[in-house]
């Protein structure tokens, strides 16, 4: 890890800093389990794309306090020094298992399993869930608008519309490991390796006095590039593209043009045609403003001749579902199954296994059991650490590879943009009696 990207270990809410304490403080230090998994899906949502597992590791093999860190814990005049003391010598030593990137996911499968003292699991609650959280929500979003676009480029570009800078980055991870192209962020771009993409801004046009005058120059500077003709009249500024295609002959080298306002089904559709008729077939059509995956599929499926799409804010906030009910629970002390009671929350205790029944290329019904347990079909929770050291180090791109292959086998009417089932999901025999066995004992 880069140490100007490290996340701090305060990087928690205070409770658990608490927890930490009283743990220490009982000597209640045994080996815990905890799992993060989300209850149920959202509208419209007929799977999951786990997401955020890189981060998650990065963080775990470089968690520890600074001294700066404790010297404001003791600030807060509630942890006493040979507690602070105990937290700047404390180190993740513990095991992950966890669902490779990429992979599809359901309500209640463990999505990372955290096996380490008690104390020093608990304190890893924020950091975990914020990271599996927000990746697996952009990159569903992600997944499904690749679906609609059927093929068509799709490139990111909602930095500016982001819930901040680190929500804007992570959403370009997330958006490229579920299919998208690229991005129109510089810094992601060079964080992850994605090729980056631009066009120009209305402003560019709008300084100079003449439209056509900004095209040449533009053109001109940057061969290749893609001319925004939306600024003033669309279809008078493609008829300006053409013209200067004439003027500038062999030199003529534009890429695209964008379209950025309007009907653009009707306007790529015209905007085709008059390009096609000035012998410029080569240009092709890049299309944004305010897309998502139902406008994607209208318009991919209405024949838009639409080559590219740029997609920002409803991809980066997910803006019909931003929230996964997710959570991160102790299901297992000392070897002990744990749960929790509460109305519509049951937690089924001890450390799980997810098996994934396959027929044809085709997934056919998910088992979740214990961990000691064996179902036909492929375990979906390998071990990611051990000891602290980490076993698995994946690219980018493997999990792109991945999360494709996932989607691409789910059913089709678990896929759909509006999934008309659900994909079965049961709970082994025994899971189900560990719980009601624990459900008595507690009656």
């Amino acid at each position: 890890m880069n140490p100007n990207e490290r996340t701090s270990a305060l990087f928690t809410d205070l409770y658990e800093i608490t927890m930490a304490r009283a743990y220490l403080e009982e000597g209640r230090t045994g080996l815990a389990v905890f799992e993060t998994f989300f209850r149920r899906l959202p509208k419209n949502r007929g799977y999951v794309v786990a997401a955020g597992l890189e981060d998650v590791l990065d963080f775990l093999e470089d968690f520890h306090f600074e001294p700066d860190e404790l010297e404001w814990l003791a600030g807060l005049g509630a942890y006493p020094r040979h507690f602070l003391e105990r937290l700047g010598q404390l180190r993740f030593d513990g095991d992950v298992w966890a669902v490779p990137e990429g992979t599809v996911v359901f309500p209640y499968e463990p999505i990372v399993q955290i096996i380490a003292p008690i104390h020093v699991a608990q304190l890893l609650e924020t950091y975990v869930l914020n990271q599996i959280h927000f990746q697996s929500v952009i990159a569903t979003k992600a997944a499904r608008m690749v679906d609609a676009a059927r093929g068509r480029a799709l490139v990111e570009f909602g930095a500016r519309r982001a819930h901040g800078t680190d929500a804007a980055i992570k959403a370009v991870r997330a958006s490229y490991l579920a299919g998208f192209d690229g991005t129109s962020n510089v810094l992601a771009a060079w964080r992850y390796g994605i090729p980056p993409f631009g066009t120009m801004a209305h402003s560019y046009v709008q300084s100079h006095g003449s439209e056509a005058r900004a095209f040449e120059i533009f053109a001109r500077l940057f061969p290749g590039t893609t001319l925004l003709v939306d600024t003033y009249d669309t279809l008078r500024a493609v008829d300006e593209v053409v013209a200067l295609a004439r003027r500038m002959g062999p030199d003529f080298q534009v890429g695209a043009i964008r379209l950025d306002s309007g009907d653009l089904g009707a306007l790529a559709r015209e905007a085709r045609a008059r390009l096609d008729a000035a012998g410029l077939g080569q240009v092709k059509i890049f299309a944004s403003s305010n897309l998502d995956e139902w406008e994607l599929a209208a318009l991919v499926g209405a024949g838009a001749p639409i080559d590219v799409f740029g997609v920002g804010t409803r991809l980066v906030i997910s803006t019909d579902a931003p929230t996964l009910d997710m959570a991160y629970k102790l299901v297992e002390y000392e070897g002990v199954g744990r749960t929790k009671l509460s109305a519509g929350k049951p937690i089924y205790p001890g450390g799980k296994q997810v098996f994934r029944r396959v027929e044809g290329g085709r997934f056919v019904e998910d088992v979740i059991a214990r961990h000691s347990e064996w179902f036909p079909g492929e375990p979906l929770l390998v071990q990611v650490m051990a000891g602290g050291k980490r076993l698995l180090r994946e690219g980018l791109p493997q999990a792109r590879r991945r999360a494709r292959e996932q989607v691409a086998a789910l059913p089709p009417e678990v896929r759909a943009l509006d999934p008309t089932a659900e994909y079965p999901v049961r709970f082994s025999k025994r899971l189900q009696q560990d719980l009601e066995a624990l459900r008595q004992a507690r009656a």
